[in-house]
């Protein structure tokens, strides 16, 4: 048998390190118990990353053990192997942490990677701030970034509503209100951009826009009518 390399444990702890992000993910796990009898369990993954994460799980391997982790959500499977127990303030255990054996970038789903996605806006905000950037262009960026963080939560709140068996449609009129604080943001921007002159008759796109918001204009006002 071939002996462990002695980077394996530095590059495994390595990889624990990196930036969990708290998610509701629901899971399904798998494992032979010592009499080689297949074991399964259901639970919730509250904090991951790409290398593995923070799961609630009633009954599981021991620490070293290997089993089948499944994404309840998209169905995904992936072989993880237990590298700690999660305690209570009593010291109780209720969780654990796990390592897949592949990291995997897609496997936690859409509202990890849009999570992960929206830190890494925020640290690149914060390295161009100092960069001579023009204010519109780095207030543009922030506005970017905030519509990010928002989508975000909205993807979260949908998978939690489906996982809590409550209607997930409930979250709609929350990205609704947020499409309008988007366009009511950009309609104030592009009113100064007029006034400075930055939008003449010959920037592009700006026949399509008339259009849109000359359809908008007549829509919104039917409704203030009916009030």
């Amino acid at each position: 048998m071939d002996k462990p390399k002695a980077d394996r444990p530095e590059a495994s702890s390595e990889r624990r390190k990196a930036l969990r992000f708290p998610v509701v993910i629901p899971v399904k796990v798998r494992w032979l118990d010592a009499k080689g009898n297949h074991v399964e369990e259901t639970g919730q993954a509250n904090e991951v990353n790409a290398s593995g994460g923070l799961l609630e799980l009633a009954n599981h391997p021991g620490v070293g053990g290997t089993m089948e982790l499944t994404n309840s959500v998209t169905g995904e499977m992936l072989q993880a192997r237990i590298v700690g127990l999660r305690r209570g303030k009593k010291g109780e255990a209720f969780g654990v942490a796990v390592e897949l054996l592949k990291p995997n970038d897609a496997f936690w789903g859409v509202n990890f990677r849009l999570r992960r996605t929206s830190a890494e806006l925020v640290k690149i905000e914060q390295t161009i701030r100092a960069g001579g950037i023009a204010p519109s262009i780095l207030m543009e960026f922030r506005d970017a970034v905030d519509y990010v963080r928002r989508t975000a939560w909205a993807v979260q709140e949908w998978q939690e509503r489906q996982i809590l068996r409550r209607d997930p449609q409930t979250v709609l009129p929350l990205i609704t209100t947020e499409r309008i604080r988007r366009a009511t943001q950009l309609s104030k921007a592009i009113t100064t951009d007029l006034a400075s002159q930055e939008v003449t008759r010959e920037t592009a796109g700006i026949d399509e826009l008339y259009r849109a918001v000359q359809g908008l204009h007549e829509q919104v006002s039917e409704l203030f009518r009916k009030t």
